[in-house]
């Protein structure tokens, strides 16, 4: 005879909320965090260089997604110009850096 399951809403709610689901979606925003600081491009002759390398940061919360029902961890670059980093502008070519970071460092 095969097994029964009865999927308990509010049960898998609270899984998605503990402590421990949040924990791990900011260590994985942290491993991807060092892969973007890894890819992060140097401009040496800027005023300040480094600046974008610097501004990476994570952050989670127990009410994220799209329906605040579960954990999430975010990991931004706080750096104004860093859309333009990412996406490429007229001139200059896109950087990929957080979608390189997010395909290398969410694997571990």
């Amino acid at each position: 005879m095969g097994a029964r399951f009865k999927m308990n809403r509010k049960g898998v709610g609270e899984m998605l909320r503990m402590p421990s689901m949040q924990a791990e979606m900011l260590r994985r925003a942290e491993a991807i965090k060092g892969a973007a600081v890894a890819l992060s491009p140097v401009d040496e002759s800027s005023p300040t260089p480094g600046h974008y390398k610097a501004s990476w940061e994570t952050d989670s919360t127990a009410r994220g997604g799209r329906r605040r029902d579960r954990a999430a961890a975010y990991v931004r670059n706080t750096a104004y110009y860093a859309r333009w980093v990412e996406y490429g502008t007229e001139r200059v070519p896109a950087h990929h850096v957080l979608l390189r970071a997010a395909e290398m460092g969410g694997r571990d």
